[in-house]
């Protein structure tokens, strides 16, 4: 049964129950759940526009969409057809949109050479999304180096 939070695992389920990277990782963290999640984000509704759109094995494909499904990232319903199921982000999917763009950023910095073509993402006007950046309460840039983490008792 699909919940809207992921806390129906076990301790034992995650990689390393009191981080947050490594619990996401744990749910989303393969190549093909995270293809999944940009391709539903890009308006691939059903197995058959998964499968076009990735070229996966479709036993691994079927894997993968009940994974998402069973840890509340996408919901899937039957089409009004009632041939075929359709699957739709959660509000829990819905949110993995920035980490996807951060990841994709990433990709543009350090995966392709200066002059290879590539995929750009644009906003509803066409232009380039500007590089993410986190930021502090007082707007400064936040860097590896002044952060840290807090790990529990």
């Amino acid at each position: 049964m699909a919940t809207d939070r992921p806390e129906a695992l076990t301790a034992e389920h995650w990689t390393d129950p009191t981080c947050p990277v490594a619990r996401a990782l744990d749910l989303v963290g393969d190549r093909w759940s995270l293809l999944i999640v940009r391709d539903a984000m890009d308006g691939a509704t059903g197995f058959t526009d998964f499968h076009r759109r990735l070229g996966i094995a479709r036993n691994i494909l079927t894997d993968r969409l009940r994974r998402l499904v069973d840890h509340g990232i996408l919901t899937r319903d039957t089409a009004p057809s009632g041939k075929r199921q359709t699957y739709a982000l959660t509000a829990a999917g819905r949110d993995l949109f920035t980490a996807v763009v951060a990841l994709r950023q990433w990709g543009e910095r350090h995966a392709f050479a200066a002059d290879e073509p590539r995929s750009v993402l644009v906003d509803q006007h066409g232009a380039v999304v500007p590089p993410l950046r986190p930021r502090d309460r007082a707007g400064n840039p936040l860097r590896s180096t002044t952060t840290h983490v807090q790990k529990p008792d």
